[in-house]
């Protein structure tokens, strides 16, 4: 699976998310960044599962009267459009394609849908990344509208592949990992406070049984567990970081993976 744009440590550790302190203030981006790690979560499942269901499969399914595969991929990359346009002043670049029948769109190749569809939700992504505060209640509705039918046809189309008796991303455990060791030399480099998002931080710190991550604002430390000398993992969810370093040999940022998707985080300090 490939890169969204929107994540912070929220998304890895759920049951770790503090709520904010009622004096400190809130972050810009503070809620909309759950809105964000929604979306990422059925975006990411959702394009796994198309990818995953045999072309031959896209005219699949269960009744007459149910949408095929292939219609409901089309109708999501439409969907997503249509809604994530009223959260902000991105249009889509719309082409003679964009106007042909549903019908006639839901047969087109499967890679072809899903890249579309993969585009889309990349569209969407980059607009929820610039939403600042949330105090419109028509961008709240929005928001709550383009999730919850990212959530629908997600199990929607899970359970056409339990019929077609395939596995759906969500069901699949994830990949298991190996901890090796490195040298608390190596360790003590990656020590530091990595921007994901305006108001939202990572802080790396070096602990005497390795390193340690929290989020800010209000975010509980967790272990990362080391699989090579730069990448190390999370034992209770399925995310990652890979630490990166500049031409000279500095450790300047971070990369952070989960759902499928990644982000770039930069060493402010």
């Amino acid at each position: 699976m490939r890169r969204y744009v929107q994540l912070a440590i929220l998304l890895v550790f759920p049951r770790f998310v503090a709520a904010q302190s009622p004096t400190g203030g809130e972050s810009p981006s503070a809620t909309a960044i759950q809105f964000a790690r929604f979306a990422d979560l059925f975006g990411s499942r959702l394009v796994a599962a198309f990818s995953t269901i045999p072309a031959t499969q896209y005219e699949y399914r269960p009744t007459a009267s149910q949408q095929t595969i292939g219609y409901i991929a089309q109708h999501l990359e439409d969907a997503n459009y249509s809604l994530c346009e009223r959260l902000g002043e991105a249009k889509r670049l719309r082409t003679p394609k964009d106007s042909l029948a549903d019908t006639i769109k839901a047969r087109w190749p499967k890679d072809t849908l899903v890249a579309r569809l993969d585009a889309s939700l990349r569209f969407c992504g980059a607009i929820l990344e610039r939403l600042g505060r949330l105090d419109s209640p028509a961008v709240v509705s929005t928001l709550l509208a383009f999730e919850t039918d990212l959530a629908e046809h997600y199990s929607q189309v899970a359970v056409y592949m339990r019929l077609l008796g395939l596995v759906p991303p969500s069901a699949i455990p994830p990949k298991q990992r190996v901890v090796i060791d490195v040298p608390d030399a190596t360790l003590s480099q990656y020590s530091g406070v990595y921007e994901l998002a305006p108001g939202f931080d990572l802080i790396v710190t070096k602990r005497s049984d390795g390193l340690s991550v929290r989020s800010t604002p209000g975010g509980s430390e967790v272990r990362l567990w080391p699989e090579s000398t730069v990448d190390f993992f999370v034992k209770e969810v399925d995310a990652q970081v890979t630490f990166t370093r500049d031409a000279r040999g500095a450790v300047n940022g971070l990369t952070f993976r989960q759902f499928g998707r990644q982000r770039d985080a930069a060493k402010i300090r």
